[in-house]
């Protein structure tokens, strides 16, 4: 097994959760995910990076793509992408609405 396959069905549970908040009414706006998203993901080049490089975490190379940013294989960038997709759709879906906006 790869790391992708480990990686799927968390994206899809993700992929599916943003699905439901987007078809909402009021759907989350797009600018504030955008800027997240490109912190997050340079934040996690840096770290994974400085974290590979380092030793402290490996990789068997028979289970990863090839694809790598750095030192860091694409396949650790899905926790990231999981995470955008995942925290802004719950935080969506689970606030509160008040009577007048339903």
């Amino acid at each position: 097994m790869t790391y992708w396959l480990i990686n799927i069905p968390f994206l899809l549970v993700a992929a599916l959760v943003l699905g439901v908040a987007l078809g909402r009414k009021a759907s989350p706006r797009a600018l504030p995910w955008l800027i997240s998203a490109v912190v997050m993901m340079a934040l996690t080049a840096i770290f994974d990076n400085a974290i590979i490089g380092s030793g402290l975490v490996a990789y068997d190379p028979e289970l990863l793509s090839g694809v790598m940013v750095g030192v860091a294989p694409l396949e650790d960038f899905s926790y990231t992408l999981a995470a955008l997709m995942m925290i802004p759709a719950l935080w969506h879906l689970l606030e509160r609405r008040s009577p007048e906006s339903s």
